[in-house]
């Protein structure tokens, strides 16, 4: 069966990790992703993460499969006449330079939609496209920072911390992907395009959501609480004889069933922690006995116990662990591709599951300008003479 997306043609300009992160999400589901990069060093990622034979470096190659990459020159007067014969033949334009930049260049939205009206041009940045902040250049760092996700993150009593991951760039790819869907649902109705404004400022918001919901009920600024939650308790991590464990007692009937058999039946109806916001304020009193029961068996012993009485419970596993994860292999969560210089690839697939249209891994990322002869020919039908002199110009 047709995969969802196979008949879309993207004309991805991103780089770094938002914008590439979205389109990735298009072409695991059948989009034809196409790649342009700058001449000279293409996208700054190639050089990011750890480097690898033969190819560039892992997050690179990681972030762009089933795509083709092309390289073409937007300042040269001929590359931009490649761009808009590109636009009249795509339906996405995917971009998250800096904010006014490709407008300047005469290759903005405005001048998109001139050539083809359809054209569903998203701009991903770090504060929006327009607002005080717009030209401020903005990664992944500045935007946890700015958006007050640090604030929360981090151990309880010190100083916020990055997210592990690169949380403001992902969610602003996800943002991104949802967005043209959004617009690609309308096309299909009136056959107009439309502008995509993702900011990852927003983005960090969203994931706020609740967190600012508290606030505005009680006025309190949250700050780091470690591995546990403000809204409910105990959720957190727990030391015992052997590793961490993570414990998420979310509910009444959870919290009557766990007490009994952690050994401590009397915390059941302690007017302390009787309830959700009982136990939220009595907290520093609660978490302290917890820890000493927790540390009086091993990990193994007390998951046995607890998962045979229904209560979530979960390892700290590192990224070595993952793989080898019994849950993570059933369902082929890590996905293996060859690679012409590198050989065998591993890398996470597609987290959404389709039961008739799977999303699938199938062609490794390009390399540097590696398709551009075959997009010229087989998108824009042009013959070998003409990208000769394209190349002879310095254009591509």
């Amino acid at each position: 069966m047709q995969l969802p997306l196979e008949d879309v043609k993207v004309l991805d300009l991103s780089h770094a990790l938002a914008g590439p992160f979205c389109s990735t999400m298009l072409a695991d589901f059948g989009a034809q992703v196409i790649k342009l990069e700058p001449p000279g060093a293409g996208d700054i990622a190639r050089t990011w993460g750890a480097p690898m034979p033969g190819v560039d470096h892992a997050y690179f190659v990681t972030l762009h499969r089933n795509k083709r990459g092309i390289v073409v020159d937007l300042k040269h007067p001929q590359g931009k006449a490649l761009f808009f014969r590109l636009v009249e033949r795509c339906d996405i334009v995917l971009e998250n330079y800096r904010v006014g930049a490709l407008a300047r260049l005469g290759l903005g939205y405005e001048a998109a939609r001139k050539r083809n009206p359809g054209i569903i041009y998203c701009s991903v940045s770090g504060f929006g496209q327009d607002g005080p902040y717009r030209d401020r250049a903005a990664l992944d760092l500045i935007l946890q920072a700015e958006s007050g996700m640090i604030s929360v993150t981090g151990e309880a009593g010190g100083s916020g911390v990055r997210a592990g991951v690169s949380i403001a760039d992902l969610t602003a790819g996800m943002n991104a992907a949802y967005g043209i869907m959004l617009a690609l649902r309308v096309k299909e109705r009136t056959g107009e395009g439309q502008a995509v404004d993702i900011s990852m400022l927003e983005g960090q918001l969203a994931l706020l959501g609740t967190t600012f919901g508290n606030y505005f009920a009680d006025g309190v600024i949250p700050k780091p609480l470690g591995t546990a939650y403000a809204a409910v308790v105990p959720y957190q991590t727990f030391h015992t004889r052997t590793r961490d464990l993570a414990l998420a007692i979310a509910g009444q009937k959870i919290w009557k069933n766990f007490c009994p058999v952690i050994g401590c039946p009397e915390l059941t109806d302690d007017p302390r922690y009787r309830d959700v916001p009982d136990r939220a304020r009595n907290r520093d009193s609660l978490i302290p006995k917890l820890q000493q029961v927790f540390l009086t068996r091993t990990y193994e012993e007390w998951e046995a116990l607890l998962l045979a009485n229904d209560i979530p419970v979960g390892a700290i596993n590192n990224l070595a662990q993952v793989v080898e994860h019994p849950q993570v292999k059933a369902r082929g969560a890590l996905v293996e591709i060859d690679h012409p210089q590198a050989g065998k690839l591993r890398m996470v697939g597609t987290p959404v599951r389709l039961s008739k249209t799977p999303g699938t891994v199938n062609t490794p990322a390009p390399a540097l300008g590696q398709h551009t002869e075959e997009v010229l020919r087989d998108v824009l039908g042009m013959n070998a003479d003409e990208i000769a002199a394209l190349s002879a110009a310095g254009v591509i």
